[in-house]
């Protein structure tokens, strides 16, 4: 399966009239330099700490949100963007799957900060140095769900205790889960091929 993507990506490269430096290593190394946010839609969902619960919503999408240690404010206006408008809910009266985002249905979002999100393992410890660092993290975090905030309705948006050891209970309604990151590779390919 392997090679057969390789000899693809080869021959993609010698089609195309671009010279593409193509490396083919054993080891395979992809460098990912963006904020990234897994997306659940969700029939509800909370955040425990201690025993409580912090943060509970109804309908609408949980985002845990990894923060890269090279983000910028423009990797956090993108997520905050397409997270807001992602059409991930069906829309009752025309019938269609995914026409609705979570602010045409009016629904909540919960934010959840997750570095691990840039774990990888290391042998089989986990490493998480290309995560941003707590000290730098935590104001550049807060700094997202302000822009969340401020973007949609300021009750919709709720978030999880940064830093703490939290519990995140959540009913996944479909199952739907995306993957998004603020500069990925795909975003990038269809630009340039746009």
């Amino acid at each position: 399966m392997q090679s057969i993507l390789v000899h693809s990506i080869v021959a993609a490269a010698i089609s195309s009239k671009k010279r593409t430096p193509i490396t083919t290593n054993k080891t395979k190394s992809i460098t990912v330099k963006a904020m990234r946010a897994v997306v659940q839609r969700v029939a509800s969902a909370s955040v425990e700490v201690d025993g409580r619960i912090v943060s509970e919503i109804g309908p609408g999408l949980l985002v845990l949100v990894g923060i890269h240690h090279s983000d910028s404010d423009s990797d956090a206006d993108y997520i905050c963007r397409k997270v807001l408008n992602m059409r991930l809910f069906p829309n009752e009266d025309t019938g269609k799957a995914w026409d609705h985002s979570v602010i045409q249905k009016n629904y909540q979002i919960l934010l959840v900060s997750q570095f691990t999100l840039y774990g990888f393992m290391k042998g089989n410890k986990p490493d998480f140095h290309v995560a941003m660092p707590p000290q730098q993290a935590k104001p550049f975090y807060a700094s997202l769900v302000d822009r969340f905030r401020n973007a949609y309705n300021s009750d919709a948006i709720k978030d999880g205790v940064f830093g703490a050891m939290m519990k995140v209970n959540l009913v996944n309604n479909g199952p739907v889960t995306m993957q998004l990151d603020s500069q990925s590779p795909k975003n990038t390919v269809d630009a340039a091929e746009s």
